[in-house]
C-alpha cells in the first residue's frame, strides 16, 4: 500500500467520504478503485461498508457506494 501524506491516514479518508453530505443524506458516492486500494485497502473499505449497512457495486475502475440499505434493482 502507498504512503498516505501525513495529513491523511486511512481513518481520515474514510471520515470524509462517509461524512460527506451526498453519504450522510443516503444518496451515492463514487471512487476509483484504485484509490480505494491505495489509500485504504479493499478489505477495510468493505469492511466499513458492512459496518454502516451499505451497499456498492464495482464496474470497470470505479465502486458505487448506496449509502443506504435500500434495495438495489439493475434496470438493464
Amino acid at each position: 500500500m502507498a504512503v498516505l501524506p501525513p495529513q491523511m491516514t486511512a481513518d481520515v479518508w474514510l471520515a470524509q467520504l462517509f461524512g460527506s453530505n451526498e453519504a450522510r443524506r443516503g444518496g451515492v458516492v463514487k471512487r476509483k478503485v484504485r484509490d480505494v486500494e491505495r489509500l485504504v485497502g479493499r478489505k477495510r473499505f468493505l469492511d466499513e461498508l458492512d459496518r454502516l449497512g451499505f451497499q456498492a457495486v464495482e464496474n470497470g475502475r470505479h465502486f458505487v457506494v448506496f449509502c443506504n440499505a435500500l434495495p438495489i434493482t439493475r434496470l438493464r
